[in-house]
């Protein structure tokens, strides 16, 4: 379902108004503002509004008003150090909505972050377009036989092939039989509810919706779901929606990328073998303490860091 004409033309009216505010101005979110970033093949994200900038947060975290006379350089110091100690509430000052355009299951996996507020495109009220999610060969992979919702080796060229003829006959099918069945009976249909109609849709149909969160939980959203772990289908999503935060709140966003995505996290455990390991001392699996799984990990978050 692309944006439709009605939709288009109030954006077209909104981009073109020019109102003078007192309010704070992002002026790389405002050069942003109602441009649609594409995401997978029929997807979309879009800022539609905004409260709040960088200057929002010290605000908050100086209880000031204004942006006084303090420097930019101290703005950003104050804002890395709260982003360090984990002082989140100066960030829920600022809050933004998108308008977003994803497939069913996306939509499903999305809305378990119960952090923000959402109107979502309705089946009980409109038709659903024919229009669907099909993966690029490259992304479709095998299940993972160490990660139980995780993917292993990519298919082969032949096994992709296969795949997405069956991703695209299932969705057709489906679709054409939900079209049967909302049709009156004077054209051959069962003139079916679109609530009930709606059940038969495959879940990588496209669905849209409104979605607006502070940028607190917003960072939270982020730090899971941009993470190389997270499914790649919300991940792209994640990713265009960065690029609205380093246009939007540059100075918290470099933060964000220092303290949260570029960050790890030791136990108390692993911090005692690191200090081992650090005055000389031999420290494998077996003597460490950590379990298989933990130690593991450790590895994982070494590795970048270590020389041969």
């Amino acid at each position: 379902m692309p944006l439709t004409a009605e939709q288009q033309a109030e954006i077209d009216s909104q981009s073109n108004l020019q109102i003078p505010t007192k309010r704070p101005v992002s002026p790389g979110l405002e050069a942003m503002l109602f441009k649609a970033l594409p995401v997978l093949d029929h997807g979309f994200v879009r800022v539609v509004d905004y409260m709040g900038d960088d200057s929002s947060i010290v605000q908050a975290a100086r209880v000031s008003y204004g942006v006084g006379t303090k420097k930019v350089s101290e703005d950003r110091g104050l804002i890395r150090y709260l982003m360090r100690h984990h002082h989140t509430t100066p960030f829920e000052m600022c809050e933004i909505k998108y308008h977003i355009r994803l497939p069913i299951f996306v939509a499903r996996q999305w809305i378990r972050h119960r952090t923000a507020s959402v109107n979502e495109y309705s089946a009980r009220y409109s038709i659903m377009d024919r229009e669907f999610y099909i993966p690029e060969p490259e992304v479709l992979a095998a299940q993972s036989k160490i990660n139980n919702q995780g993917r292993g080796d990519v298919l082969s060229s032949e096994q992709a092939a296969a795949v997405i003829h069956l991703l695209k006959q299932d969705a057709q099918q489906c679709y054409d039989n939900y079209e049967t069945m909302l049709k009156p009976a004077e054209e051959d249909g069962y003139g079916l509810a679109r609530e009930l109609a709606r059940m038969n849709l495959t879940l990588n149909s496209y669905s849209q919706w409104y979605w607006k969160i502070n940028l607190h939980n917003l960072f939270h959203f982020l730090q899971l779901r941009i993470d190389p772990h997270a499914q790649y289908e919300i991940r792209v999503y994640a990713e265009a929606m960065l690029k609205t935060l380093q246009a939007w709140v540059p100075i918290a966003c470099e933060a964000f990328e220092d303290y949260r995505r570029g960050a790890v996290t030791f136990s108390a455990s692993m911090m005692q073998v690191l200090g081992k390991m650090l005055n000389g001392e031999t420290v494998e699996q077996d003597n460490s303490g950590l379990t298989k799984r933990e130690w593991t990990e450790m590895m994982q978050m070494l590795a970048p860091y270590q020389t041969k």
